[in-house]
């Protein structure tokens, strides 16, 4: 009789403890982000800076600009005094204070300028997005629920429907793991969930259906979005802040692109103070 395969018997053995320790640790921090989530207001700001501004870190890690301390120093405080303008409801100065940030960053970037003004728009937008759908007394904290439960169900799905079914790989060349049953299953799985979040009271079943597919589609696409990037630059993660997932940049990638989606569609049914309610009102 034929002994195991040492190699394999070892991948399968760390990819069970990688799956436990990412268990435990979304175990942990989902809870706690729907608690602040809950709160709103400037806990819920002061957060969504801090992430944006470890999100502006790891781009620059990505793209080996971090070491440029100027262009790192600058944005991360051009991100930080946007978060406390927003915290006190001041929307066009937090506006004003990206604006001279992103013109900071072009000007005192020197080896990949595009890259890091990319950078610095992707977490800018991510913080003010991530404000303005939580903004309203009254839906914010659905339609941010909504979103969060759309990523979630579109990883999860994605993982395991992946990992159970296998087949066609989605795109191999930006991410070798990912298969179209993968795709698949992480769309449905956010079928479920917004249908589910409608039957728990949140809004009409059939509007939420039909924004929770267009937020999978768009948090999937910003998964490969951010596997591009990578791929472009030959970094696996964008850091190891959190055991099992990586970083900021590989947990929350889905996430910044259904948030963006998500703000805009609310900013053009509902205008700048109608944004959470557009989502869950129909």
């Amino acid at each position: 009789m034929s002994k195991p395969d040492a190699a394999a018997t070892g991948k399968t053995g760390q990819g069970a403890r990688n799956f436990q320790q990412r268990l435990v640790v979304a175990l942990v921090l989902a809870p706690l982000a729907l608690a602040i989530a809950y709160l709103g207001g400037a806990v819920w700001t002061a957060l969504v800076s801090v992430v944006a501004i470890g999100l502006y870190v790891e781009w620059l890690m990505v793209i080996g600009e971090v070491r440029a301390i100027s262009v790192t120093v600058s944005g991360a405080l051009a991100l930080a005094i946007s978060g406390v303008c927003l915290g006190f409801g001041l929307m066009d100065f937090a506006i004003v204070a990206l604006g001279l940030g992103l013109v900071t960053t072009v000007v005192l970037a020197s080896g990949h300028r595009s890259w890091a003004a990319a950078g610095f728009v992707y977490t800018a937008a991510a913080e003010l997005c991530s404000v303005l759908v939580r903004a309203d007394p009254d839906h914010g904290w659905f339609a941010l629920v909504l979103v969060l439960l759309v990523v979630w169900a579109s990883d999860i799905g994605g993982y395991a429907a992946g990992r159970g079914i296998g087949g066609p790989k989605l795109w191999p060349r930006v991410s070798p793991n990912k298969t179209w049953a993968g795709a698949i299953g992480g769309f449905l799985g956010s079928l479920v969930v917004s249908a589910g979040w409608a039957a728990a009271g949140a809004g009409k079943i059939v509007p939420l259906i039909l924004v929770g597919a267009v937020l999978s589609i768009a948090s999937q696409l910003g998964d490969l979005f951010e596997s591009a990037v990578k791929r472009h630059f030959g970094v696996k993660d964008s850091s190891h802040i959190i055991p099992g997932h990586g970083g900021l940049l590989d947990r929350l990638d889905g996430y910044v692109a259904a948030i963006v989606l998500a703000a805009i569609f609310g900013l053009v049914r509902g205008g700048l103070d109608g944004v959470g309610r557009s989502l869950m009102v129909w």
